[in-house]
Formats: structure tokens, sequence, C-alpha cells
């Protein structure tokens, strides 16, 4: 109690001082012909509401939250999978109106595939798929190509990728050239008997292989490429 009573005498005797100099300075500034500051018609500050502090935050307004959408994992599709998946994008419209989603690759099961040699440009192979079934076929990306049965693929040409993917009506056909040799004089040319020709789907996997038997005098040093499927001879042997 006794130290209760120090405090609080002290704290009058402080504030008595503190107005003691309020009023001095308060004729300072009359003599000076200035108004001081914080007098009474100045709107003193609003004090803050310890009730505001202590309000919990579930009882303030709730701000707007946007709107998020959950996109698929690239090579996914929600809702579904193989080779129903289109990476999230609209698929494309056939000439029938079908979508490019419901067309079916072009396999060893619905077409039939050729290869046959060419006189221009020299040292190249034409390779022709055909569609044999009673509905339309993708020809998608380029052909996996063994010579021999070689375990690493033949090089596909990047740049002969098409605008779109070339899709055959029964009985249409597309086709993708073969370079056979690299630049001269990097490899030794070997002949080859036999080539493998993987079809392959709209997410670039194997759909079956079908071997040919190659042109006689056929030599290939392991340094050329496959062109994509092309619509039309011309572009297949461009390169």
């Amino acid at each position: 109690m006794r130290t209760n009573r120090f405090r609080t005498i002290a704290v009058t005797a402080t504030a008595l001082v503190a107005a003691l100099s309020l009023t001095a300075c308060g004729g300072d500034d009359k003599a000076m012909g200035t108004k001081p500051a914080g007098t009474a018609d100045t709107a003193a500050p609003a004090a803050t509401s310890t009730d505001d502090k202590a309000r919990p935050e579930s009882d303030a307004p709730e701000a707007a939250k946007p709107e998020t959408q959950t996109v698929p994992a690239e090579g996914k599709h929600a809702g579904g999978n193989g080779d129903g998946d289109n990476h999230g994008k609209k698929p494309e419209a056939g000439p029938n109106g079908e979508a490019a989603a419901e067309i079916p690759a072009c396999t060893p099961k619905n077409s039939t595939v050729e290869v046959s040699s060419v006189s221009r440009p020299i040292n190249h192979l034409l390779l022709t798929v055909t569609n044999t079934g009673s509905t339309r076929c993708s020809a998608y990306y380029a052909p996996f190509l063994r010579f021999d049965g070689a375990q690493a693929v033949y090089p596909i040409l990047d740049d002969s990728k098409p605008q779109a993917v070339v899709t055959l009506a029964p009985g249409e056909e597309a086709y993708a050239g073969i370079g056979l040799l690299g630049e001269p004089g990097q490899n030794e040319p070997v002949p080859s008997d036999n080539l493998g020709v993987i079809m392959v789907d709209k997410n670039n996997k194997s759909k079956g292989e079908t071997t040919l038997k190659l042109p006689a005098d056929t030599a290939t040093d392991g340094l050329g490429f496959v062109t994509y499927w092309q619509s039309d001879v011309e572009n297949a042997l461009m390169f």
C-alpha cells in the first residue's frame, strides 16, 4: 500500500509540472500572436478500441476470394486417359464433324505400309501408308524405323513436321521420305535387307510394327533421316 501511494504522488507531481509548463508556453504563444498547437479546437485522434484489437479474425468481413480452376497435369486428361487424352486442348473437328480425339491412329490393323525406291532425289526411299479400314484414321508424327532390326530407331527430321496431322479417309494414302545417307565420308554405308516400320498413336506411342523387304541394293550409314507423315509425295521427298 505504501508503494502504491508513492507512485500516485509521483504521477500527480509529474502531471502538475506538465500543466505549468503548458501554461507558460501558452503565455509565450499569445505574446507572439500565434496559436499554440494542441488547443481545444483541434480534434484529437480517435482512440483505438481494445475491443477491435481483441476481436477475433473470424468476426471481420471475409475478403472476396478469386475463383480458381484446376488444370489437369500435362499428359493427363480429367475424367479419362489413354488415347482419349488431348492435353487439355479442345479437339479439332474433322471434315465430317467428328472430333480429332475420336479418329483412331493408322495402325497395322487398319492400314498397310509399303516402301519403294525413287529416282529423285538420289539415296532416298518412299514410305506409303494406306487406310484399308472402313473409317478414317490419322497418320500421327513420323514412323519409327529400324533397319535390319537395329535397336535404335532411325533419326526423325524435325524440320519436316507438317502444320496439321494427316488424316486419311478409307483408301487414302500418306507418305514419308527416307534419306539413306548423311554427309559423304562420315560413315561407311552398310547394305540392308529389311525395314521395320512402327506406327504410333497421338501420344507418340507404338501401335505395332510391320517388317518390309527393302529394294535391292539398299544401303544406309545410319546418319540419314525419315520425315513426318505428309499428305503428298512432293512434300515427303523435298528434304
